[in-house]
């Protein structure tokens, strides 16, 4: 597809031109961008207003065997702008009892139409937009029954019998995109909002959370309990939320309001250790957006099989199992930062909300910006650097990603704008803007967006105003490319040095198809140990750049900043790279240097940076460098020793640690079995997990006692190392551990340990259980034959089948051959 850029021209400051006329210059100019091709997807428009929410009450219990929601609905609304006799609510698969008009406390039944989607409405009269009305909704929620996604359902039974013994019993919510309307009826649109009073009678053992404030409660004779929430704050439907079930609560505050974390008993020790960064949080972004936080209380919920990662409604986000651990868990894991990316949504996304989901990057950008901006302030530059770089490899490797504008106008489905685009890509474009315009302009610009359409709804022309009010400056160019074109620029890098003239030349290209790209550039000029930054605008598809010297530079640092969001081809030498490593100062500019060392191993100079770069400052750069060794190599392997005993024993982040454990042992030397042993007390599952595996390759008799030892409290790593232990010398006393472990896998997980497993079915005594794991692994293969899994499981039974015969085990070979044949009988 070939997009056309419209040139930059000058035009008066528009700070008081209005939103709307702003809006439509730049849909134009966004469209304009794809003028000599079509997209092949409807336009979709935001959604015409006729009626507004005002105002929701909701009564609701609930039917655990049915995995109903019975609900009485009171539902305030205005009329838009021009009068209106009729109203459309959403309402996905509903039984609707009756629909009526609320006047003086009376209700005068209302006739309707209902498709199993939408009901249509026909009011008493015709109402203008300065008059108020009442409508009465008794209706029946079956999420279960309707016919549609797992992840589209909006209301969600786990567990709901209590069949599952390990499970517990809960319900939750997930609105996002217009899944509300599943469980109460109402306009499922983002530019609606509403107050809210939500009364939810749940069994008295129960939790419930809501949005708002809990203002009452009320036992009742049969054994239930009516919780009622009120949010006395407009806010969108998708944004309404339930969650009840057996939690406990920790409270914690900030300035004097709840912020509190709902989790399972078993995780309530660990309240603190998941939630506690939440108030520092909280004042963080109410510092830099000079919003302080907006709503009364804000809680966090963690529930079982949540069918999204998480999400932000309004007060109180849900978060999926994922997010309880215990200690060593925690431990394990690397910066979480979807507790930020949440907290941040209730300025981003609930306070201002996007107009459409066309402009869904007003919601989900900025909380993806939210994410590097905390990893800045709390763990450091070389943390939101890395984490920078790792969307932006995600967004820059999706050929389809880049075809798409950030401002979508044309889609299916309304999932189909949560990608890439909107969240890696749009984050990154927020974070170029901020380093363009400065920390305090733009702080200040996010601040007059948030302030000027608080409780209301926006799109980029709104924050494209505010910016330009905080800055005095024209960014028409900016948001024309990055939110209403598509792609991003394809750089191509090279120097020269005229010793004679004393000019350093920077040549770039633009070789990417569609628009191209004007681009703000800082370029450091490293020379006899200064640095020299040289601010510049690429305007144009090639562009040349010569610069005065008093020498040669050592390193040309284009992009010095490492903002842009460009794929890049820099022709640099390794000794320059080399150079950069030591002396650039930004994550990204080591990384960039460690990359070109692995892609030329044998190269001594090569070698000097990744072995430096063994103990550099951040651990994620520790850890690139010591994945890439080339263990192969005998030099490589003898220098890089004490640098890996060094991590082995000192380092503090486990992914790390672990790792150096593992390469450690390739060294085979025996003398580091007490440091291994002393490992398996270490609080991680994962250093846990690597020292089991190591101790395994040095003595897997010692191995196999340490791993029943373990076995009490094993998870993730250590569980896998454990697998590993018991199917390599393991017997019947292990058998019930293996096949729990394989049964828990699924799909590619399950195939990829079924070797493993097949090694102790040819060495358990019990007939039985060898019966058994044949039985699983034929159930497994016919169930992914489609993927051609069976010609390398036949030969893995064919070899259990060698060993069964030596043990005299007939009946069990005689279950291989009826497996084998059923295997190769069975249909794709």
């Amino acid at each position: 597809m070939q997009h056309v850029l419209l040139c930059p021209g000058n035009r008066k400051n528009n700070s008081h031109m209005s939103n709307k006329i702003i809006f439509l210059l730049l849909l134009l100019a966004g469209l304009t961008c794809f003028s000599g091709s079509t997209y092949s997807q409807p336009y979709q428009p935001v959604p015409t207003k006729i009626n507004d929410l005002v105002h929701t009450q909701l009564k609701v219990s609930f039917d655990y065997e049915k995995c109903y929601l019975y609900g009485e609905e009171w539902i305030t609304l205005m009329p838009h702008c021009y009068p209106t006799d009729s109203l459309k609510l959403d309402a996905k698969g509903m039984d609707i009892k009756s629909i009526a008009l609320v006047k003086r406390n009376k209700t005068v039944p209302l006739h309707y139409t209902y498709d199993s989607l939408r009901l249509n409405i026909v009011l008493d009269r015709s109402y203008s937009s300065k008059e108020k009305y009442c409508i009465y909704v008794s209706y029946t929620a079956r999420p279960n029954e309707r016919h549609c996604g797992k992840d589209e359902k909006g209301l969600y039974f786990t567990n709901p019998n209590g069949a599952q013994k390990n499970k517990p019993i809960q319900i939750y919510t997930q609105g996002e995109p217009d899944y509300t309307s599943c469980w109460v009826p109402t306009i499922d649109e983002p530019n609606q909002k509403s107050t809210t009073e939500i009364s939810m009678t749940v069994p008295a053992q129960y939790v419930s959370l809501s949005n708002g404030k809990l203002v009452t409660q009320k036992k009742n004779k049969n054994g239930t309990r009516t919780d009622t929430w009120v949010m006395d704050r407009p806010h969108s439907p998708y944004l309404f939320m339930m969650a009840v079930g057996d939690f406990r609560i920790y409270k914690d505050y900030w300035k004097g309001k709840e912020v509190s974390y709902y989790l399972e008993p078993s995780y309530a020790a660990y309240s603190k250790a998941i939630f506690g960064s939440t108030p520092e949080a909280i004042n963080f972004f109410s510092v830099i957006t000079g919003v302080d936080f907006p709503w009364n209380k804000y809680a966090q919920v963690a529930v079982r099989d949540f069918v999204s990662g998480a999400m932000e409604n309004t007060t109180a986000a849900v978060h999926g199992e994922g997010v309880q651990g215990n200690e060593k868990e925690l431990s394990d894991r690397g910066y979480d930062f979807g507790i930020v990316h949440e907290l941040s949504h209730q300025w981003f996304g609930d306070y201002v909300t996007a107009d459409s989901w066309n402009s869904l990057t007003m919601n989900e950008s900025f909380a993806d910006l939210a994410e590097i901006l905390w990893a800045e302030y709390k763990y450091g530059q070389d943390a939101a650097d890395e984490h920078l770089h790792q969307n932006m490899y995600g967004y820059l490797h999706s050929e389809s990603d880049a075809r798409k504008p950030l401002m979508r106008y044309q889609y299916d489905r309304k999932k189909e704008v949560f990608d890439g685009v909107t969240y890696q890509k749009g984050g990154r474009i927020l974070n170029m803007l901020r380093h363009y315009l400065g920390n305090d302009a733009f702080y200040k610009g996010l601040n007059i967006y948030l302030t000027y359409n608080a409780f209301k709804n926006a799109n980029p022309a709104q924050l494209q105003q505010a910016m330009e009010e905080a800055c005095g400056k024209d960014l028409h160019w900016f948001f024309r490319q990055w939110y209403y074109g598509a792609g991003h620029p394809v750089l191509d890098i090279s120097y020269q040095y005229d010793s004679l003239a004393g000019v350093q030349q920077v040549y770039l290209r633009q070789l990417q198809d569609g628009q191209t790209f004007i681009l703000p550039l800082a370029i450091d000029l490293y020379i006899a140990g200064k640095t020299v930054r040289k601010q510049v605008w690429m305007n144009t598809i090639c562009d040349t750049f010569s610069f005065p010297v008093a020498g040669r530079p050592d390193l040309v640092n284009v992009d010095a900043e490492k903002v842009l969001i460009t794929k890049k081809t820099d022709h640099k030498t390794l000794p320059v790279y080399a150079f950069q490593y030591f002396q650039a100062p930004l994550y990204e500019d080591r990384l960039e240097a460690i990359e070109a060392a692995i892609g030329s191993p044998k190269d001594p100079v090569a070698q000097q940076i990744l072995l430096a770069a063994l103990h550099d400052k951040y651990h994620g750069l520790r850890l690139t460098a010591l994945r890439s060794l080339d263990m192969q190599d005998s030099l490589i392997k003898s220098a890089a020793y004490p640098a890996i005993l060094d991590i082995v024993k000192n380092d503090t982040d486990r992914t790390l640690q672990a790792q150096a454990v593992v390469l450690s042992a390739r060294y085979n030397n025996t003398l580091n079995l007490t440091l291994y042993k002393k490992l398996l007390a270490a609080p991680s599952y994962k250093v846990q997990g690597a020292a089991l595996w190591a101790i395994n390759q040095l003595s897997p008799a010692e191995a196999l006692s340490l791993a029943r030892q373990l076995e009490s409290d094993s998870k993730n790593d250590l569980s896998e190392s454990i697998y590993t232990v018991y199917t390599s010398s393991g017997g019947d006393a292990e058998w019930e551990y293996v096949y729990n472990r394989y049964l828990s896998k699924f799909g590619e997980q399950r195939f990829n340990i079924t070797e493993k497993f097949a090694n102790i079915l040819g060495r358990v005594k019990d007939p039985a259980y060898a019966q058994q794991g044949v039985e699983a692994i034929k159930k497994m293969t016919i169930q992914y034959k489609k993927y051609g899994i069976a010609p390398r499981i036949i030969p893995m039974l064919s070899k259990v089948k060698v060993k069964r015969l030596e043990m005299h085990d007939q009946a069990s070979a005689d279950a291989i051959d009826k497996a084998v044949v059923q295997i190769n009988e069975a249909a794709f």
